[in-house]
C-alpha cells in the first residue's frame, strides 16, 4: 500500500449558472457549465503519519480543523476511508478565498477522495460516479461530485447529473475576488424568478476558442444580479475585469464573490492580473488556465 499521496484540489469556476427550477424540498435546479482552473489548493493523505488535520498556506488563517471548509476534508476521510480516520495524516495548503464561489471546499473533498482512492490501491483512476457513489457525494455538498471528476462538465439537477465535456478549450482566465464575504443561502432566497432557460444546446467545436467564447458569452450567471445587490463591489471587479485589454466578457462564478475573466491569450490575462494586483493589492488576483483536470492526478509522495 502506497504511504502517501499528495493531491491537487483546482478552483471550480461556473462558466455559467441558470438557475431554471426549485425542488419540493427547497433545493435549486441549476444547469450549470464548470471548468477548472489551474490555481487551487492541495491535500496531502499519508496513511503512516498521526491522525488528524493540519491546516497550512496563505489562505488558512480564517480556517480550524474542526470548523468551516476543512470539516469537508475530515468528513470526505471518515465516510470514505472510515470513522476514526485512522491511520490517517491530512494536511491541507490552502490557497483559495473561504466561501468564494470557486468551489474550495468541494475541492479539497474531491483532491480528498481521489487521494483515498489512491492508497487504497486504486490508483486515483477516473471512477464512474454510478448512482449510490454520486449520492455519497452528494451528500457532502451539491458541487463535490463535479470536483471528484475535476474535469469540465455540463452539470444540471442540484450537480447529481455530469456530462463531461473533455474537448473544452484550456482558455486563458483571471480570477478577481475582493475580500468579501456572500451568504450563498441569501444570494438563494433573494432570487427573485426562481425559473429560467437553460443553456442553449452546446455546440461542436469546443475546443476552439472561436465557438467556444462566444458561446460562454451568450450565457450567464442568475445569481449575479442578486450578489450584485447584497454586495456591490462585485460589479466593481467585473467592470474592472471586463476593462482589461484582451478580456472577451467577464462573469461571477457561483455564487461569488470571485469573478472571472476569460481572455483569448495568456500574455493578456497575465498583464490583467499584474494591473488589477497594482490597483487593488488588497483583493485576490490570479491568472490561471482552465487546465485543472491536466492537474488532478494524485502524486505519491517522494
Amino acid at each position: 500500500m502506497t504511504a502517501g499521496v499528495r493531491v491537487f484540489a483546482p478552483a471550480k469556476i461556473n462558466l455559467a449558472l441558470h438557475v431554471t427550477g426549485r425542488r419540493a424540498d427547497g433545493f435549486h435546479l441549476l444547469d450549470m457549465l464548470v471548468g477548472f482552473a489551474s490555481v487551487g489548493d492541495w491535500v496531502t493523505l499519508d496513511s503512516g503519519a498521526k491522525r488528524g488535520l493540519t491546516i497550512t498556506g496563505p489562505e488558512s488563517g480564517a480556517l480550524t480543523p474542526d470548523t468551516g471548509m476543512p470539516n469537508l476534508v475530515i468528513r470526505t476521510a471518515m465516510e470514505f476511508w472510515g470513522k476514526d480516520m485512522g491511520p490517517l495524516g491530512l494536511t491541507l495548503d490552502k490557497h483559495l478565498p473561504v466561501s468564494s464561489g470557486i468551489g474550495g471546499g468541494s475541492a479539497d473533498a474531491g483532491a480528498t477522495f481521489r487521494g483515498l482512492l489512491w492508497l487504497m490501491d486504486q490508483k486515483g483512476a477516473a471512477t464512474p460516479l454510478d448512482h449510490a457513489l454520486a449520492g455519497r457525494l452528494l451528500a457532502l455538498g451539491a458541487d463535490v461530485p463535479m470536483c471528484v471528476t475535476s474535469e469540465p462538465a455540463r452539470v444540471r439537477g442540484v450537480g447529481e447529473h455530469l456530462l463531461p465535456l473533455p474537448d473544452l478549450a484550456r482558455l486563458p482566465v483571471v480570477l478577481v475576488n475582493p475580500r468579501v464575504a456572500v451568504s450563498t443561502p441569501a444570494v438563494f432566497k433573494s432570487l427573485e424568478k426562481k425559473e429560467h432557460p437553460e443553456i442553449e444546446p452546446v455546440p461542436a467545436g469546443l475546443g476552439d476558442p472561436a465557438i467556444l467564447i462566444p458561446f460562454l458569452a451568450r450565457q450567464r450567471n442568475d445569481l449575479q444580479p442578486p450578489a450584485i445587490a447584497s454586495v456591490p463591489v462585485i460589479a466593481l471587479v467585473l467592470d474592472r475585469i471586463a476593462a482589461s485589454a484582451g478580456c472577451a466578457f467577464a462573469r461571477m462564478s457561483g455564487s461569488g464573490a470571485t469573478c472571472f475573466g476569460i481572455f483569448a491569450d495568456r500574455s493578456h490575462a497575465d498583464e490583467a492580473a499584474a494591473r488589477l494586483t497594482h490597483d487593488h493589492p488588497d483583493w485576490w488576483v490570479r491568472s490561471a488556465v482552465l487546465d485543472g483536470q491536466d492537474r488532478a492526478a494524485p502524486e505519491p509522495l517522494s
